[in-house]
């Protein structure tokens, strides 16, 4: 219909842009459609109601352009103008209809938000229900910021308990650290101990060997002893005995003098 229309290239210019627009709505709400996170619905909405805010200057100076050039164009030119102007105002409101559509579907949304929770009474969830109903927009945004304030006091106290819990454990390691290194020193203490006792049980066997070859050192001493006493007093008692050769360094006995 917009190439039917006969326009100057001003009215062509507005034409063009609200038309754009128009396009950026309905793809904007068909995109709406799609996402489910009740935050990314209102940002998308206010950019829409941005949209549809241009799209009512536009229709405005539409109107004024009209308006001027309506001395200067025949009847049936101003009659196809001011209904190609009403039907993009339809068009229009019927955009503003979708976006209070979406707009109560989003406060149904934030109003969940006060819900007490599904273990709580019915009464009480009722009133809540009522309260946010009975609130403005600017009230629940308010009530929002709140909940969403204290939500970040509670991860901030949640933070505070991490580094709390991380230092704690850090000090942990810090002693367990100093306690592995005691284990340590202890256990190389205990090797030496250990090697100290092994050196002194060979010392003790060793001093063990020596002493048992001592003791038979003497003993073989004390044979050599005693056989020789026994030769002496073998000899002495019997000294016509060939049997037993003199001991060196032993004069022989002197022999009896016999009496006249």
């Amino acid at each position: 219909m917009a190439s039917e229309l006969q326009m100057s290239p001003q009215l062509e210019q507005i034409h063009g842009e609200i038309k754009d627009n128009f396009r950026a709505l309905s793809n904007g709400f068909q995109r709406l459609n799609n996402i489910k996170d009740s935050n990314r619905q209102s940002k998308q909405l206010e950019e829409l109601t941005g949209r549809m805010k241009e799209c009512k200057r536009l229709i405005k100076e539409f109107d004024r352009e009209i308006k001027v050039e309506e001395s200067k164009n025949p009847p049936e030119v101003n009659k196809q103008l001011n209904d190609e102007k009403q039907s993009m105002i339809k068009e229009l409101n019927s955009y503003v209809q979708l976006r209070k559509t979406y707009m109560n579907s989003l406060d149904n949304k934030r109003v969940e938000l006060f819900d007490m929770g599904a273990g709580a009474s019915e009464p009480m969830a009722e009133e809540n229900v009522r309260m946010a109903s009975a609130m403005s927009n600017q009230e629940l945004v308010d009530a929002g910021m709140k909940t969403m304030n204290e939500t970040d006091q509670a991860i901030e106290r949640s933070k505070q308990v991490v580094e709390q819990t991380i230092e704690v454990g850090t000090q942990t390691a810090v002693t367990l650290k100093g306690q592995t290194e005691q284990m340590g020193r202890i256990v190389n203490e205990l090797d030496t101990i250990q090697f100290s006792i092994k050196k002194a049980s060979q010392l003790v066997k060793e001093i063990g060997r020596q002493v048992a070859t001592d003791k038979c050192i003497m003993l073989f001493l004390l044979l050599i002893v005693c056989g020789v006493i026994a030769i002496i007093i073998v000899k002495i008692v019997n000294p016509s005995n060939k049997d037993i050769r003199d001991i060196p360094g032993l004069a022989p006995p002197a022999p009896s003098r016999r009496l006249l």
